[in-house]
């Protein structure tokens, strides 16, 4: 007898979960009936890619980082091997913005901390005092005590406070959208902490690495990684291999109940979806709602993981519209320049084939968990602040030949100090619910790929549960 399993969420987690279950029975011998419901008229969440007029513009996020080997590993099983596309290496830097001039980042600065001091101390982007100071991090002790701290107060104490205002603080930004300061180090840069634990010094602990990855042939892959059509080709190829008939679009889920020993999935329209587990692959304040009557427990604890909301304004040019020599990957824009931009990436620099010959492709972003209320702003006007920012820091010269606005509510979760003991908490009132688990950004990693390494563990346990 087939067991249904039920995918609630048809963004990059729940496809991967869906992808995985049928990957999984089949290894297994086992046969499964696969429902994915999607409350939207299309999946794949956040992740949309549009092609027009030469140009490949992604709504939402436009690369995964390869470090982590999920991924990777799933787009080769995909056979999308041959589709991966590394960044264009000559063009590895990242600017700064420093009183209204673009600076470049010392070399070997990676994110928190410098590896390399001569870069350092010939930056123009700190002052001598804060150079100074990045560099007690060499003689200072390390913390004591085990209780989670921000990671702006661990900055602060490492390396001071231009480190954070001038570096951390923005790439930290770009990843999480959050204040730094709220933001718990040990749930979302736990490298670090082990650093300070095992090294002491974040400087010398980098540099030792950096001294080992000496000589080693240099990797296959880029730091960041996308697919030659873009980043929609992961998720449609996902799609693509699930069962024929498994997928429901425009069905929202509103709540969930056991009947007996099977789960009964309620919709908006008043009927159901029976089954023998479920995964909820959904924003955590979703999935509060979904199981609000079932665990009101369960419920306040995935509230309590708040959300940001962010958007992007991507601008098409011709390349002579801009000064700018455009010779890195974009800039950041640190809180303390109070500027309504995030960060810039320069697309068609980064990756190829985003922008015809002789045309250039930007993408800007605003808000965050600091700024939230620019997206109070309409499309017109969130372009226009978009326009004024560039003219000024790129010489940007012409009207776009294209612009998108894309907004993101809610969308991003924000790891504050303590996401660990949430997520833990969280976890055990889900083990004592047989069938039933969650997969998606709120938990483990906000990356793409942590969502398919979240998705793929949730189906697992799922299937570990009608085994049982």
């Amino acid at each position: 007898m087939a067991h249904r399993v039920v995918v609630v969420g048809g963004g990059i987690a729940g496809l991967a979960a869906a992808h995985r279950l049928t990957e999984l029975s089949r290894e297994r011998g086992e046969v499964i009936d696969l429902t994915l419901l999607e409350a939207d008229d299309r999946l794949g969440g956040t992740i949309a890619t549009e092609r027009t007029r030469g140009f490949l513009i992604e709504a939402g996020p436009d690369s995964f980082i390869s470090e982590k080997p999920w991924a990777l590993a799933l787009a080769e099983r995909l056979g999308l091997g041959t589709r991966l596309v590394r960044t264009d290496d000559r063009f590895r830097r990242t600017y700064v913005l420093r009183a209204g001039r673009l600076l470049p980042l010392p070399d070997g600065f990676q994110l928190l901390a410098p590896a390399r001091l001569w870069p350092l101390v010939s930056s123009r982007l700190f002052s001598w005092p804060g150079k100074l100071r990045m560099a007690m991090d060499l003689v200072l002790p390390r913390r004591v005590g085990a209780e989670d701290e921000s990671l702006g107060s661990f900055v602060r104490r490492r390396l001071g406070v231009e480190a954070l205002e001038r570096v951390a603080q923005p790439l930290v930004a770009g990843i999480y959208t959050a204040d730094p300061d709220t933001l718990s180090l040990a749930a979302t840069m736990p490298r670090f902490l082990e650093m300070e634990r095992t090294q002491r010094s974040l400087i010398l602990a980098l540099w030792r690495a950096a001294r080992r990855a000496e000589g080693v042939s240099g990797a296959r892959w880029s730091l960041f990684v996308t697919f030659a059509g873009g980043m929609e080709e992961f998720t449609r190829a996902l799609a693509d291999r699930l069962p024929p008939g498994s997928v429901r679009l425009k069905e929202r889920v509103v709540g969930l109940r056991r009947e007996g020993a099977r789960w009964r999935v309620g919709l908006a329209d008043g009927s159901g979806v029976d089954a023998n587990a479920v995964i909820l692959a959904a924003e955590a304040h979703q999935a509060a709602r979904m199981v609000r009557a079932l665990d009101p427990s369960l419920a306040h604890l995935l509230e309590t993981i708040p959300y940001a909301s962010s958007a992007t304004v991507t601008l098409a040019y011709r390349r002579e519209e801009i000064a700018h020599p455009l010779d890195g990957f974009g800039f950041v824009v640190p809180r303390i320049e109070q500027r309504p931009l995030l960060a810039c990436t320069f697309s068609s620099v980064k990756y190829p084939g985003r922008a015809p010959a002789g045309h250039v492709l930007l993408r800007a972003f605003l808000g965050g968990a600091l700024d939230e209320a620019i997206l109070n702003e309409d499309d017109e006007r969130m372009l226009a602040i978009v326009r004024a920012q560039l003219k000024e820091l790129l010489g940007v010269t012409a009207p776009p030949l294209l612009s998108r606005v894309h907004r993101y509510p809610a969308s991003m979760a924000q790891y504050l100090v303590g996401h660990l003991g949430t997520v833990a908490a969280i976890e055990t009132r889900v083990a004592q619910l047989p069938g039933l688990a969650l997969a998606g950004s709120a938990y483990h990693g906000v990356g793409i790929s942590d969502c398919v390494h979240s998705g793929e563990d949730a189906a697992a346990r799922a299937l570990e549960a009608l085994a049982a």
